[in-house]
Parts: C-alpha cells; sequence; structure tokens
C-alpha cells in the first residue's frame, strides 16, 4: 500500500469541466479547468512548490531560511502553504489594495506581512504600476537581512517549470483535442509553462494572452490602474515571451467581473475576476473558431478570495 500522503501531494490533478450556458449556441467548446482545487485555492500552488523545490535542491533555499516575496495574495498564499508543510518562515509583501480575503488567508499559514500603501487613482481602481514596483522595492529591501531566499516570483524561471502538469494534463484531459489556450498574464509563467507543453504535443495550438483593457501594455499601450486581482502589472513582466502567443485580447474590468457572476450564477462556477476575463476572452476566440473547435481556459481562483469585495459582496 501506498504510504500517507501530505497536503503537498494534493497539488494538481484538477478537474476539467464545459461550461454550457455563457457560451453562446454556434461557438467552440470551452472547457475550464477546475484551479481552485489546489489546497489554497489557485493554480499557484503549482508554481509554489516548483519554486521552493528547486531552490531546496540547489542551495539557494537552506534550512532556517527565511523565504521573502512580493505578492497579490495568491502567490503568498501558496508559498506560505508550501513553507508552513516544509517548515520554512515566510515573510511577504502585499498591500491593502487586494483583498482582505487573501491577506488572511497568508497570516493564517503563519506568514509574516508587511504591507505597501496603496495609491490613490481618481476612479478608485487599486492596481496600478507603482504599487506593484512599490511592493517589489519593498521585497528587495527585505532580503538585505541574513539567511533569506527572494523567490522573486516575475523573475524566477522555476515558476515556469511548475505549470508544466498543468499542460500536461490538459492534453489529457481533452484526448489531445485542443485548438486553442486562453489564459491571463501576471508573471506569464502559467501562459508559457502550459503553452510549452501543448506546443510540443501540437504546434497547431492557439495560445491566446489576456490583459486589462485599461492597461494593456502588451498591446503597446500605456498602463494605468484597473481592478482584475493578480494580472496586468502595468508593464511586460520580465517572463513574459511574445512569440509564443498567436494573440493577445484585452478585456475591460466590468467585462471581467460582469462574467465572473454570470459563470457564478449560470454555471455554479464561483472563480475570480480575472476568470471571468479568462472566459469573456476565450467566448471570443470560440465565436471566431465555430463549433467543431475546442477552448480551453483556467478558473484561476476561488470566489471564496473575493466575497468582501463589490466582485460578489451583497449591500
Amino acid at each position: 500500500m501506498p504510504g500517507p500522503s501530505t497536503i503537498l501531494d494534493s497539488i494538481g490533478n484538477t478537474t476539467l469541466i464545459q461550461l454550457n450556458k455563457v457560451v453562446p449556441p454556434g461557438h467552440a467548446k470551452i472547457f475550464a479547468k477546475l484551479e481552485w482545487q489546489n489546497p489554497t485555492g489557485s493554480m499557484k500552488d503549482r508554481m509554489a512548490v516548483a519554486v521552493i523545490s528547486r531552490a531546496e535542491a540547489d542551495g539557494r533555499l537552506r534550512p532556517g531560511d527565511t523565504v521573502i516575496e512580493y505578492t497579490g495574495g495568491s502567490t503568498g498564499a501558496s508559498l506560505a502553504l508550501v513553507c508552513a508543510a516544509k517548515g520554512y518562515p515566510i515573510h511577504l509583501v502585499s498591500s491593502k489594495a487586494f483583498s482582505q480575503e487573501k491577506l488572511d488567508h497568508m497570516a493564517a499559514y503563519g506568514a509574516q506581512l508587511t504591507l505597501v500603501p496603496q495609491e490613490e487613482t481618481p476612479d478608485g481602481r487599486g492596481f496600478t504600476k507603482k504599487l506593484f514596483l512599490d511592493m517589489i522595492e519593498t521585497a528587495r529591501k527585505l532580503t538585505a537581512q541574513p539567511h533569506t531566499y527572494w523567490t522573486d516570483q516575475l523573475n524566477n524561471t522555476d515558476s515556469i517549470a511548475g505549470y508544466a502538469s498543468l499542460g500536461e494534463e490538459i492534453w489529457e484531459q481533452t484526448n489531445g483535442q485542443v485548438d486553442a489556450f486562453v489564459q491571463s498574464v501576471g508573471t506569464a509563467a502559467s501562459l508559457r509553462g502550459v503553452a510549452a507543453v501543448l506546443k510540443r504535443y501540437n504546434p497547431k495550438v492557439k495560445i491566446i494572452a489576456v490583459e486589462p483593457e485599461e492597461s494593456s501594455v502588451l498591446s503597446g499601450r500605456a498602463p494605468s490602474a484597473h481592478d482584475i486581482e493578480g494580472i496586468g502589472i502595468g508593464y511586460p513582466p520580465p517572463l513574459w515571451d511574445p512569440a509564443i502567443v498567436e494573440e493577445i485580447l484585452s478585456v475591460k474590468t466590468a467585462e471581467a467581473k460582469e462574467m465572473a457572476r454570470q459563470l457564478a450564477g449560470k454555471e455554479g462556477v464561483f472563480a475570480g475576476t480575472s476568470s471571468g476575463g479568462n472566459v469573456h476572452a476565450a467566448i471570443r476566440i470560440a465565436q471566431r473558431l465555430g463549433p467543431a473547435a475546442t477552448v480551453v481556459t483556467l478558473m484561476i481562483d476561488s470566489g471564496l478570495k473575493y466575497v468582501s469585495t463589490d466582485l460578489y459582496r451583497s449591500e
């Protein structure tokens, strides 16, 4: 009989479902990976295991070291989970611009938090280039302390390898019948990790990147504030590789939020804003490809991370 599992063994192998009621007739089939089935409720658990285990293996992370990271919350919770399971202290830099649920989630795993002040914007949207740069610089200063390891998610290529399993699962669960993969860009690691696997199996698979329309820098426009947590950092992330994508689609914050609400109310699929943006973009691709095609996207995280925000909060 197999030995006992740990919480880290529960990461991955998430369910793939077909979306029905939000997809208009005559469109391609759209399938979504329920990444909230990972233990912290997001796909980031995959990269967290990869970056910690690889750093352990080559000596960058040693027993007793404190892990440092800047985060909007999901990466922080995932790293904090892995550090709790493996016995590392962790110090995370975040901001009250992100949902209170995410901040509380990180703290629940024992993470020490440093919160960077939120930049005031005329429309009240909280995610700006300055906020992300301030968080990164704060984390950088923390790494001046001895016995620290900075995972540095925007620059760490180990995170790309963490999503290879996601690509393998998509290929297997669709029986190799996938015509397009649609995913929002935060660090770009998940897009690259999945794309590398799917393109290896079939170079004709279309890779579609999604970004906030209000800050569509990947499309060559100026950065601005938006309200889609976890994506759109205001400049092309270092791991971004335009050569792997066939197209970049921009989605308005309002469109992403409305689709997230429709997913909950019509499909029973309770996800975050970026997942709503993914489906909004996937429907546009599905209309173009037609009913014989298959489009796959991700439910990046659970709606439970956003119940205190205007995405789902009832007045």
